[in-house]
C-alpha cells in the first residue's frame, strides 16, 4: 500500500496544470513544496510556515534540485492566506501536526487550521483539489481532525466532493481529507 502522504500527492494530480497555482499550506521540510514546484512548472506555488527553521530547509531542498523560481516562501500563518494569495487555488496541501526533527510543541492549532482550511477551500477553482493530513497520535492532531471532519462534512454536496481516506484498524494512523470543487 501506498504511503499516506504519496496518495496525498496522487489525489492532487488531476488538479495541476504546469501554468496553475498552488498551495503547500504547511511548509514544513519542503518535500510538498518541491513536488507542487515541479507540477506547476510556469506557474507559482506559495508555501506557508511559522518557522524560520522550515523556510530554511525548504529553500535548501529546492536550491539542491534546481528548483523554487516559481515558488514563494512565506513567513506567517497559513491562516493569513488571503493576504497572499489573489487568485484561484488549482490545489493545496496541508501537511498538519509538528515538524519531525523540531520542537514537538509548535503544532498546527485548530483554530489557524480551521480558518485556513476555509479561505484554501474557498479560493478551489472548478476541479481544484485540496489534500489535508491530519495526525491523530497526539491530542491537538485529534481534535483538530475531529473539527476538519465536521467543518468539512457540512460542505454543499453540489459544488463540493469531500473524501476521507483512512486505515480503520489503526485509530492514530495519520489519514487524509481531501476537498473536491465540483466542475
Amino acid at each position: 500500500m501506498k504511503s499516506i502522504l504519496q496518495t496525498a500527492k496522487e489525489l492532487l494530480l488531476p488538479a495541476l496544470r504546469p501554468d496553475g497555482t498552488a498551495a503547500d499550506f504547511t511548509m514544513g521540510n519542503g518535500h510538498d513544496t518541491l513536488f507542487l514546484s515541479q507540477s506547476v512548472p510556469r506557474g507559482t506555488v506559495w508555501a506557508f510556515d511559522i518557522q524560520p527553521a522550515a523556510l530554511q530547509a525548504t529553500a535548501a531542498l529546492l536550491a539542491a534540485h534546481g528548483a523554487g523560481e516559481n515558488v514563494r516562501l512565506i513567513l506567517d500563518s497559513h491562516s493569513n492566506l488571503d493576504q497572499y494569495i489573489r487568485q484561484p487555488l488549482d490545489a493545496g496541501m496541508f501537511n498538519l501536526g509538528y515538524l519531525p526533527w523540531a520542537d514537538k510543541t509548535i503544532t498546527t492549532r485548530r483554530e489557524t487550521t480551521l480558518q485556513a482550511v476555509g479561505k484554501a477551500v474557498d479560493l478551489l477553482r472548478p476541479g481544484g483539489v485540496l489534500t489535508i493530513v491530519v495526525y491523530p497520535g497526539h491530542e491537538e492532531g485529534r481534535r483538530e481532525g475531529e473539527a476538519l471532519q465536521q467543518r468539512l462534512s457540512a460542505l454543499d454536496a453540489k459544488r463540493y466532493d469531500v473524501l476521507l481516506h483512512r486505515l480503520i484498524h489503526v485509530p492514530d494512523c495519520p489519514y487524509i481529507l481531501a476537498v473536491e470543487r465540483r466542475k
